[in-house]
């Protein structure tokens, strides 16, 4: 099986940033995961190649190993090793794809959302790197295209936000965002790509201005205008969802 472990990487040790070594090592490991390139059903390395590719000790790598399996990004089969459970497939806290099939479960999730994501953007302002913008960029140039294309711009709207959470530079916010996954984007659930015409490309060209807002703040390290970006742009869609379930009666 692929461990795409590969030998300085990612050496922690010189890295000289304020977490520890564990939660370093708990966001590479993670990140790997989400990003699928070690996929559900794969055994971790053992122990020592953790050890010998990240230059940490034992105690790291099982403080970290505790931690992925809070996340439940993995579990530990006594006598036979660490495996993969995928995103959010693992027990503790996770919304199940049948927990939005309703405008009322959408606007749930959203009222969650403003709670979580408007401060991860406020963090995110104050200790955004330079890679970090790069990778959000990415992502919002492939919203626009995808909107102008006509194609779904889901996957690329979850990047940004997943891109925010992994600015704040606390990986509980990255965990936490990676478990709920796409699913939480209300147009994944409910909005069919056929019906991407004229008018609903303006729509989305409105959300992602929405997004730019929230960047530009972030790039302007000013926490407080992130934040308010942010809330505008989950309470606008919330507010969308209202009327539309005002609507549907």
């Amino acid at each position: 099986m692929p461990t795409d472990l590969t030998p300085a990487s990612t050496d922690l040790a010189r890295r000289r940033k304020p977490r520890s070594l564990a939660l370093e090592l708990v966001e590479s490991l993670g990140d790997r995961i989400r990003e699928g390139r070690l996929a559900t059903g794969d055994k971790l390395p053992t122990e020592a190649a953790i050890m010998a590719e990240f230059a940490v000790s034992r105690t790291v790598v099982r403080e970290a190993i505790s931690k992925l399996q809070a996340a439940g990004l993995v579990e530990t089969r006594h006598g036979i090793g660490t495996f993969v459970t995928g995103v959010g497939e693992a027990p503790g806290f996770r919304i199940a794809p049948e927990q939005f099939n309703t405008l009322r479960d959408v606007i749930a999730v959203l009222e969650l959302r403003i709670g979580i994501e408007t401060e991860a953007a406020a963090l995110a302002a104050m200790r955004r790197s330079d890679g970090n913008l790069a990778q959000m960029r990415l992502a919002l140039d492939a919203v626009a295209l995808a909107v102008e294309q006509g194609r779904d711009a889901v996957a690329a709207d979850f990047q940004f936000h997943l891109e925010i959470a992994r600015a704040t530079q606390n990986s509980h916010y990255t965990e936490l965002m990676g478990t709920l996954g796409s699913g939480i984007i209300p147009r994944a659930r409910l909005e069919a790509v056929e019906s991407l015409d004229d008018e609903r490309r303006q729509y989305l060209r409105r959300v992602n201005g929405e997004h730019e807002s929230i960047y530009d703040a972030i790039v302007n390290q000013d926490a407080d205008a992130a934040r308010a970006a942010m809330r505008t742009h989950l309470a606008n869609s919330r507010e969308r969802r209202r009327r539309a379930q005002a609507e549907a009666g």
